[in-house]
């Protein structure tokens, strides 16, 4: 792990997957990656299925996390660290690939910071917000016929917990509403990457109300949405008018949640592949 300094000299942790590839020019430019939670151990993205074996992946730790502490100055500020993690590494334009909650913050730097973005990979984006299309989620859970997803649906859409204890209780029973299967392997990642409900709370404040209009509104990148087929937490239809509002490339996994490096690991890399590819030939 290394760090950089924030424009407000902020200390801000990160970390490079992968290495750059000897003797071929521009290879070695490393994409960068905004994980989601919001604010969770950025240890839950694993090595992203080996997407780094062709391409180095910087990892952001945001404000929140256990890595880099403090807290978050609300996703569309942050987008600023984003920006000065490119500055530190010496890029003037990046292609930023985020997961989940971090793909706010990455939407945010295209909309504050056009000139800076060159490219985006948005895994399994929370997407209702950005465009109004109704959540559907509860149709998938319905389909599952399974207890433990009925019972984490009705946590997810329940009363919010009021504490730490309380959230670290819904953690647990919400877990299998994050995958569309439940066995060993999901289980044991559902345990990895501790936040806190403080940094969550954090990560939704001091966000304009235009911003869903000024993103829509910034100027057109390279854009792939990958999605998951049975991905509960986020919804299939409101994923497909996102990308279609951003001009997306749709990659939809099926037998997928919201974790397809966990799921679905080569159809996630093959998604990534000519992306990927595109940005080390720049």
């Amino acid at each position: 792990m290394q760090t950089f300094v924030a424009a407000d000299g902020a200390p801000i942790a990160y970390h490079v997957l992968g290495e750059p590839s000897a003797g071929e020019p521009g290879a070695g430019e490393p994409a960068l990656l905004v994980p989601g939670g919001p604010c969770r151990g950025v240890d839950y993205l694993e090595d992203l299925a080996g997407v780094a074996s062709d391409r180095p992946i910087a990892v952001l730790h945001p404000r929140g996390t256990p890595t880099t502490g403090g807290r978050s100055r609300g996703w569309w500020t942050d987008a600023d660290d984003l920006v000065a993690f490119a500055d530190h590494l010496g890029l003037d334009a990046v292609d930023v690939v985020a997961h989940s909650a971090g793909t706010r913050l990455a939407l945010a730097a295209l909309a504050r910071h056009p000139a800076r973005i060159r490219s985006l990979a948005l895994v399994t984006p929370p997407a209702a917000w950005l465009t109004g299309v109704a959540y559907d989620g509860d149709a998938l859970a319905r389909a599952r016929r399974d207890p433990l997803v009925d019972a984490a649906f009705a946590s997810i859409t329940g009363d919010g917990p009021r504490d730490q204890a309380e959230f670290e209780r819904a953690r647990v029973t919400e877990g299998p509403a994050g995958y569309a299967r439940w066995t060993e392997r999901e289980r044991a990642h559902a345990t990895v990457g501790a936040w806190r409900l403080s940094s969550i709370e954090a990560y939704f404040t001091g966000i304009p109300d235009d911003a869903a209009a000024r993103i829509l509104a910034a100027p057109r990148r390279p854009t792939l949405v990958v999605a998951g087929d049975g991905d509960i937490l986020v919804g299939v239809g409101p994923v497909r008018a996102y990308a279609d509002a951003l001009g997306a490339d749709l990659r939809m996994l099926a037998e997928c949640g919201h974790y397809p490096w966990v799921e679905q690991p080569a159809a996630f890399r093959t998604a990534l592949e000519g992306w990927r590819a595109s940005g080390s030939s720049r």
